[in-house]
């Protein structure tokens, strides 16, 4: 057994972070749902802010596996947008609990209504932090593959930068 370079380690921590938000994102369309079972504007608004967080974080997975500038840019947009918003209704859910059940037009009693909302806000203030490290482990991976010269060759130079067998695992069709 060789040692592994400090790059396949920061890769695979990577793909973990990412792995941890594709779960914490349905997690909490999950419990977003369990609120009311048809969510209303707001519900589905929070709804689709957790399909974004999920759509960053598959396309940082393909990212980091095939090299794609297409795939990179995407998911940096995406974390940095989701990261914010996520911020932003984690402080929401924590400081107007009342107010925010309130605009979900929950059909649960109040109190198991807050506490689920709680538990959706803890989720987002650990998505908001698992993306600002993802963003930083994207940009350290993406430096030294700079360094060693394999960014700009377009997939090592096959030119099958969209083909989906260079997808992750889990997502290939």
């Amino acid at each position: 057994m060789g040692m592994e370079t400090p790059q396949n380690a920061t890769h695979k921590i990577f793909l973990l972070c990412n792995y941890i938000l594709l779960g914490a994102a349905s997690s909490c369309i999950f419990l977003t749902l369990s609120l009311r079972l048809v969510p209303s504007a707001v519900g589905l608004l929070l709804i689709l802010l957790h399909v974004i967080t999920i759509a960053g974080a598959v396309s940082g997975s393909a990212s980091s596996s095939s090299g794609s500038h297409k795939w990179y840019a995407f998911h940096m947009v995406a974390t940095v947008l989701t990261a914010i918003f996520q911020g932003s209704v984690s402080v929401l859910i924590f400081t107007t609990t009342a107010n925010f059940l309130a605009a979900l037009k929950s059909y649960v009693r109040e109190e198991d209504g807050a506490v689920i909302l709680k538990l959706a806000g803890g989720l987002c203030v650990l998505m908001f932090c698992l993306e600002w490290v993802v963003m930083s482990l994207a940009f350290v991976l993406r430096y030294h593959a700079f360094a060693d010269g394999n960014v700009g060759r377009g997939n090592a130079g096959n030119g099958k930068e969209d083909d989906l067998k260079n997808w992750p695992w889990p997502f290939q069709v």
